[in-house]
This record gives structure tokens, C-alpha cells and sequence, in this order.
């Protein structure tokens, strides 16, 4: 069963928290989610933390849309907007197992190295053929589906990766036992 737009109109971290382990796909070309990280407008490394720009526009609409954002002027970012109209909450992807479409993840990422085609936010977006003409699109809807995951997997938190801002804040979600993180977990 494909997920709606009602499943993304709830809080950030339990959208974090349900998204792992759900299928993900672009155009039939995706895998399983194994890393996110959540984001909301009331903490400093959040797009949305100073208010509704032209970038972040989409963070302030309808929950259940993607917010697609360049980082560093090189790489898309996929995220998934959360919580209600206004509230400026997202579920960034950072990370899924390649299970569909390998043959044209690893065209587009130029590398045959499974491990490595969606292992960090560039590289998923990169290998799924995601660009800033996703951004606002439906998750509902194609070229997007998302599937319930079959079963509730173990799920471990972490700070999160690469911020500076409110970094310490564990909002780092990520499958347990994945070799498809962009990072592993901390020792301990």
C-alpha cells in the first residue's frame, strides 16, 4: 500500500521515526529508506528557522510534498514536508537501499558500487534522478510512491550530519544493521 498525504500531516519525528524501512521511488527507480533527518522551524538548522523565503517555500506548504534544495550549489536534497500547512517541518533523506532500477542508479552515479549509489543525500538524489523540478511536487502522486514497509524495523538515533547549528540535537534517524548509511553509527 502506497503512503498519502495523511501520513506525512503529523509531527516531524514520528513522520523520521515511520519513514525508515518504507520504499521509496522516483519514476519505478528507488529502494528502502535507511537514514533521515528531521528538521523544524522552531531550531536554528532548520531552512525554515528564519522565516519563509523564495528557497524555502515549500517548507511552509501542504505536508505530504517534496522540498528539493541544492546544498553548496552541487548537490539536491530531498525532503519530505511533515506536520501541517505553515509549520515548516521536513524529513530530509539522506540515505536508502538500492532495490529497484540498479541498472539506471548506477548510469546516473557513474559507479557499479551498490553500497555507495544512495549513501548520502547528493548521491540518493543523484542516483534517483532527483532535481529542483521535484521541488512542491506531490509524494502522493508520480513520478513519487512511497510504500508501507512490511515490518517495523529497529531504528537508532544519532545527532544529526554536517550542520553547525543545533548540531548535539539527535534527530538523526537511521536503520539498524544497514551497511547503506551515509555514516556509520557512533561507537557506544
Amino acid at each position: 500500500m502506497t503512503l498519502g498525504a495523511d501520513f506525512f500531516a503529523r509531527p516531524v519525528h514520528e513522520v523520521a521515526r515511520d519513514v525508515i524501512g518504507v520504499t521509496l521511488l522516483v519514476d519505478g527507480v528507488g529502494g528502502r529508506i535507511v537514514e533521515v533527518e528531521a528538521y523544524h522551524h522552531e531550531e536554528p538548522a532548520s531552512h525554515s528557522f528564519g522565516g519563509q523565503t523564495a528557497r524555502n517555500t515549500t517548507m511552509f506548504g501542504p505536508p505530504g510534498h517534496a522540498y528539493v534544495y541544492r546544498s553548496y550549489g552541487i548537490h539536491w536534497c530531498l525532503n519530505l514536508v511533515c506536520e501541517g500547512e505553515g509549520t515548516a517541518a521536513a524529513v530530509l533523506i539522506r540515505a536508502l537501499e538500492p532495490t529497484q532500477g540498479l541498472e539506471r542508479m548506477m548510469e546516473r552515479r557513474r559507479t557499479d558500487e551498490t553500497r555507495l549509489l544512495a549513501a548520502g543525500p547528493g548521491r540518493l538524489c543523484e542516483a534517483l534522478g532527483v532535481t529542483g523540478a521535484h521541488d512542491g511536487l506531490p509524494l502522493d502522486r508520480p513520478p513519487f510512491e512511497l510504500r508501507e514497509r512490511s515490518e517495523t524495523p529497529k531504528i537508532a538515533t544519532t545527532p544529526r550530519i554536517g550542520i553547525t547549528h543545533a548540531a548535539d540535537y539527535p534527530w538523526r534517524y537511521v536503520l539498524v544493521g544497514s551497511r547503506y548509511l551515509s555514516r556509520g553509527l557512533p561507537r557506544g
